[in-house]
């Protein structure tokens, strides 16, 4: 299950791993699009050199990450939307990167909104966006309601979660090798080092 409180208890690296096998869902004008996380960074904020919080930085573009924990932030990055949810008290300015998912729900419409098939339809951030149809206005709403929120009710069980450096993070000194990146091992979709396919997609089982 998730509930709003999990962000209270945990650190920003448990919650980037807890991420993992929850349903993030879109309503849009098209109709229910979802997946399941496969893959998550955490950024940690003041300390990161990588975060967009680092050294206490605040801009109107940053302002989310300021927020409660469920805060949604959504940045550009060349044309590309991110989506990263934030974890920690008002004040705290750390979150989650949402990478990649495994889509479940609304298959047809993300083809549409992608114009690709198969793994690479959402095995990216920003590919998983435009998937969804996420957008810069998403940013700043809670994601524990709609149209952009977890899914309460259902999640499913990584086998493995793999471990490893964040994704294009260089000159960054021990931020660059920080290993702050999670995946579910054996998952197609995840963005990149895939491995070995496993035949069940790296899952256990789904709760109800």
């Amino acid at each position: 299950m998730y509930y709003k409180d999990f962000y209270n208890h945990v650190s920003t690296e448990e919650i980037a791993r807890q991420l993992l096998g929850c349903l993030v869902v879109k309503e849009t004008d098209k109709g229910r699009v979802s997946g399941w996380i496969v893959e998550t960074e955490a950024y940690l904020g003041v300390e990161d050199e990588a975060a967009h919080t680092f050294n206490g930085r605040k801009t109107p573009r940053v302002s989310s990450m300021y927020e409660s924990a469920g805060t949604i932030y959504i940045y550009s990055m060349h044309t590309h939307r991110m989506l990263n949810v934030v974890t920690q008290p008002e004040g705290v300015p750390q979150a989650v990167l949402i990478r990649a998912i495994e889509p479940y729900e609304g298959i047809t419409v993300m083809q549409e909104n992608r114009l690709k098939h198969g793994r690479e339809l959402t095995n990216g951030p920003g590919k998983l966006t435009k998937a969804m149809g996420i957008e810069l206005t998403d940013d700043g709403y809670s994601i524990f309601s709609e149209p952009l929120f977890i899914e309460s009710t259902s999640r499913k069980i990584p086998n493995q979660i793999g471990t490893s450096p964040r994704i294009g993070i260089p000159n960054k000194g021990k931020w660059t090798d920080a290993p702050l990146r999670y995946t579910v091992v054996g998952n197609p979709f995840v963005s990149r080092k895939v491995g070995k396919v496993s035949v069940d997609n790296g899952w256990k089982t789904v709760l109800e």
